[in-house]
């Protein structure tokens, strides 16, 4: 897939550097606008860029490092956005906009690297002769008392050969403290036999009454329910997985919709709904809440994959109203995909003539959001 990054120009054709030269005339416009925030940085190239997604730079004036921090962050790789970023930020030849700095500032927040954090932001307030943003704990754990911390392990693959090995060291890793996140992202094609030993693992940790969180779910729900077919009772360990995975979710309607459809095919009664979600934020992966404010959804926790429920429901808001604001405060990551779906539904509803907000973004995810011309069909504004 071939994306091409576009530019912005000042009024008569001239491009937007960022240079110094720029910024020591031109008056500073507030910090919260994401279409004027000046991300220019050194030329480097998206050689890191992973995914499989062909990068042409077409004339860009946004800044090549800001493009690949974003991507990096897109992507998953949060040490390797961090290390653009900081990369460009140390190098005293190199002339970085503020959208650079907030981005980094936003990376620390969002992992809950609050000693970084408090190190960076001194450097930011002489350098923009501002008051920089006050630290607030975004990382999944944030909200937990006592600045508890989630040690997080990933698995990948289809759990087969090396599968039983990635599951023992989660369990080790839980057990000794007390609490793990598992990313389930880089699953694929898991077998049902596969199914059945992650299944096995979420019962015993959760049975010892570890703390227990999941991350990037809903690419791997949507894999899983591709191979749910109502009638055929074959894969059962892959629809129990499925029906526990969307207890950690929160989404109890797909999950009795589902255990209907498992009782059908199976012949026998469905798990119950155990509200295993009340644990972690509702829609921590993924999702949209109307129960914010004035009847204001919100997008939270990851955004991931082609199949995303929560856009789909955004869509469906949009058509139903002339105007929408979308609180993005719990948002934390959104993927390359589900940008670019992003960005088919709002400017199918900009071309409707009617106007969307989407607010409190943080930087990372805003920045991915102007590399997709996100912020061309929606009015994008950061958070604080």
């Amino acid at each position: 897939m071939a994306l091409s990054f576009f530019g912005r120009k000042r009024p008569g054709g001239e491009r937007q550097t960022g240079s110094a030269g720029d910024s020591s005339e031109a008056v500073r416009p507030p910090p919260t606008v994401l279409s004027e925030l000046d991300f220019s940085g050194a030329d480097r190239g998206l050689s890191t860029a992973s995914g499989g997604v062909e990068v042409q730079e077409v004339g860009t004036g946004i800044g090549a490092v800001f493009e690949e921090a974003a991507i990096l962050y897109a992507n998953g790789s949060v040490a390797e956005a961090e290390q653009v970023l900081t990369a460009t930020l140390d190098d005293p030849k190199a002339t970085t906009g503020e959208g650079l700095w907030m981005m980094l500032l936003d990376l620390y927040r969002l992992t809950g690297q609050d000693q970084r954090f408090e190190a960076r932001v001194l450097d930011y307030a002489m350098r923009f002769e501002r008051s920089p943003p006050p630290w607030v704990d975004l990382s999944p754990q944030g909200g937990r008392a006592g600045g508890e911390r989630m040690p997080t392990v990933g698995l990948s693959g289809s759990l087969a050969g090396q599968g039983e090995t990635q599951l023992s060291q989660i369990a080790a890793v839980a057990r000794r403290g007390g609490a793990v996140r598992i990313d389930v992202g880089k699953l694929r094609n898991v077998p049902d036999a596969g199914c059945a030993a992650l299944l096995r693992l979420l019962e015993e940790l959760l049975a010892e009454r570890i703390k227990l969180s999941l991350s990037s779910v809903e690419p791997f729900i949507e894999d899983l329910a591709r191979r749910a077919d109502v009638g055929r009772a074959e894969g059962r360990d892959t629809w129990l997985l499925l029906l526990e995975l969307l207890q950690f979710t929160g989404d109890q309607e797909r999950f009795e919709n589902l255990a209907i459809d498992y009782a059908i095919t199976f012949e026998e009664s469905p798990p119950s709904w155990k509200g295993i979600a009340v644990a972690v934020p509702k829609r921590a992966e993924a999702g949209t809440d109307a129960a914010l404010g004035d009847d204001v959804p919100r997008l939270c926790g990851e955004l991931c994959g082609a199949s995303n429920e929560s856009l789909k429901r955004l869509a469906s808001l949009a058509a139903e109203r002339s105007e929408l604001k979308v609180d993005c405060a719990q948002l934390q990551r959104v993927d390359f995909v589900c940008a670019g779906l992003l960005f088919n539904m709002l400017a199918t509803v900009k071309a409707q003539g009617k106007l969307v907000t989407l607010f409190n973004v943080n930087a990372m995810v805003a920045a991915l959001l102007r590399v997709m011309s996100v912020d061309q069909v929606a009015h994008v504004t950061l958070r604080h």
